[in-house]
């Protein structure tokens, strides 16, 4: 929801985290990878440049992490270096597997050359046995420790609250169905605007036609909202407000924006642990006041309409 500027230099704790889980994956498929390849000539200096890449990960996040602390002047907790996460717990679950392994089937070679076919053990099923008991293990250590984190939702749900609170809002609920932005914005308009300057059929599918006609007529205005960080490629203005017209899919800052000029005033969203966001500032008509949520609902993000309490 921030100005592009914000987006990229504010990152927060959350983001941090979650960038820090993607590279820890990665690495984890790059280690496996390595491992598989490695001749038995080259497996023990595999294993070392993989415990060499897994310190210098660890070390770098943790540097950021404390350089986010320091920016922000939170207090920097020595014992976080300890802290056993999720993360950590897997990989050292994958370590011990494969150790595990390599010592059964080197026990298990010994056993073929030496074993009488009047006493086959049935390896295969303790080998399965042994698999489900890791599992189980590993999701007993991972609920344990995702039970330690904490609650994002609650804690946006109570600082959201308090915003209301202070600022004389209460939250109006708004249905979660991918259409939440253009209902709050047509409750907005309904409660905050003039009803005999607005069209008295608008609804929801009518705000997103009007939406979608106002990107395509100032296409240069939102160049900058259509970049794509997963391709690292513009998206096609056509395809997205087709796509944004004529089915669910979420609006966001794009239609809040050209909706703001539409309807000629100032759009706010209130949200947790950020300042106010106001598009169109200088809109002569009343101010529609929404509020958004990130952890809240379970489908996803989610906009509510507010009203003066």
């Amino acid at each position: 929801m921030n100005d592009p500027e914000a987006v990229e230099n504010f990152e927060t704790m959350e983001e941090i985290l979650a960038r820090h889980r993607k590279e820890n994956k990665d690495l984890q498929n790059k280690i496996t990878g390595m491992k598989k390849q490695a001749t038995k000539s080259k497996r023990k200096e595999v294993n070392s440049k993989c415990l060499d890449l897994q310190d210098k990960l660890k070390i770098k996040q943790e540097n950021q992490i404390k350089d986010w602390k320091i920016a922000n002047n939170q207090t920097f907790d020595t014992n976080e270096d300890d802290e056993v996460t999720p993360e950590k717990l897997l990989e050292q679950l994958s370590i011990s597997q494969e150790d595990e392994q390599n010592q059964q089937n080197s026990f298990i070679d010994q056993q073929q050359q030496q074993e009488q076919p009047k006493k086959r053990r049935n390896r295969q099923k303790e080998r399965l046995a042994k698999r489900d008991a890791a599992i189980a293990k590993m999701k007993e250590e991972a609920a344990l420790e995702a039970s330690k984190q904490p609650d994002l939702k609650k804690i946006e749900q109570e600082s959201i609250d308090q915003l209301c609170e202070l600022n004389k809002l209460k939250q109006f609920d708004i249905r979660p169905d991918g259409h939440c932005l253009f209902a709050s914005i047509l409750d907005q308009l309904k409660l905050r605007h003039d009803p005999e300057e607005l069209d008295p059929d608008l609804n929801v599918t009518k705000l997103r036609l009007l939406s979608c006609n106002y990107v395509q007529e100032h296409r240069d205005d939102f160049i900058p909202y259509l970049f794509d960080e997963e391709t690292m490629k513009l998206k096609d203005i056509d395809e997205y407000t087709n796509e944004m017209e004529h089915t669910a899919q979420w609006g966001g800052e794009i239609e809040i924006l050209a909706l703001s000029h539409v309807f000629d005033c100032p759009i706010s969203i209130l949200m947790s642990g950020r300042p106010v966001q106001v598009y169109n500032e200088h809109g002569k008509r009343a101010r529609l006041k929404l509020v958004y949520y990130k952890h809240s609902y379970s489908l996803g993000e989610h906009y509510n309409s507010l009203h003066d309490s």
